[in-house]
């Protein structure tokens, strides 16, 4: 899948924060439908001509903000629901607890 994604050197804002928000966006849109692949790392940042880690940390910042997730070597893709992140810390946050009631 191509991304329609662009990065301004120019602009204040870092080049991977450009790429989480625009991303970000085109998930709220419904313009990249959940399940769907999102590009590699190496094909974005060859795309966008920006280092491969500015891409990954792109990535791993919408995966801990529950939009993406990973499938191991297939790749990253689309969750399903945005809630994931505020799902995530409602479980710890029961674990604790039950964990404090055993004692």
């Amino acid at each position: 899948m191509k991304l329609n994604v662009r990065v301004n050197r120019r602009r204040p804002e870092s080049m991977t924060r450009q790429i989480r928000e625009q991303i970000d966006a085109l998930i709220d849109a419904g313009a990249i439908a959940a399940g769907t692949l999102v590009p590699s790392e190496r094909e974005l940042a060859d795309t966008l001509k920006v280092a491969r880690n500015v891409v990954r940390g792109a990535y791993e910042q919408l995966i801990d903000a529950g939009k993406l997730r990973s499938e191991g070597r297939k790749g990253r893709s689309v969750k399903s629901s945005s809630g994931g992140a505020k799902k995530r810390s409602a479980a710890k946050k029961t674990t604790k607890t039950s964990k404090a009631r055993k004692k």
